[in-house]
């Protein structure tokens, strides 16, 4: 399914289940087993943890992606790695991962990925994003949305953020790695 330019509108939701729910939606039956193929890998139980970029990059390895998308999800994790080191103070060594380490997430990473790769589009362009807004539970207690991670990257990336905030976290640090990762440029 090769584009020239694939657009998404993150105008009211970018988590990454937006994000794989809209290709999926354009795809075709065959290629649409394809990521559900790497998304339902039981490789990478639902509700394990991988917390750090070692466990992350082997956990990667043992899937059923192809080499190609597992370096593209190694990448995003270096994107988070990167963020939570900035957020926390530390090296990129020392990043402890919580929920981003989780086998659900990895496994829907690696589906965004699959479907990245199987849309082959020149250029991928978004509208600004909307991170929310609020306050989110996470294994660090309560945090302002966007969460600390998710701002690192953000402002790393010069990401546009929609000026008007709807209610909840809807851009979390994996998503905006994706984001970061995939989106070639930004339009209104």
């Amino acid at each position: 399914m090769a584009v020239d330019t694939y657009h998404f509108d993150f105008t009211e939701n970018a988590t990454r289940k937006h994000i794989l729910g809209t290709m999926i939606g354009e795809f075709e039956e065959m290629q649409r087993a394809m990521v559900g193929r790497v998304v339902g890998d039981l490789t990478l139980p639902t509700k394990a943890c991988y917390d750090d970029m070692a466990k992350i990059e082997s956990a990667i390895n043992r899937t059923v992606a192809n080499d190609a998308v597992k370096e593209t999800a190694k990448e995003i994790y270096r994107i988070l790695a990167e963020a939570e080191a900035t957020a926390h103070g530390c090296p990129v060594e020392e990043v402890h991962f919580h929920e981003v380490g989780t086998g659900m997430t990895l496994r829907e990473v690696l589906g965004i990925c699959t479907a990245f790769s199987l849309l082959e589009a020149d250029k991928v362009t978004a509208t600004p994003v909307q991170v929310g807004s609020g306050t989110v539970e996470c294994a660090h207690g309560t945090l302002d949305i966007p969460a600390p991670a998710t701002a690192a990257i953000i402002e790393k990336y010069q990401i546009p953020v929609c000026e008007e905030k709807l209610e909840g976290e809807l851009c979390t640090p994996t998503s905006a790695a994706l984001i970061a990762h995939f989106v070639d440029e930004f339009t209104d």
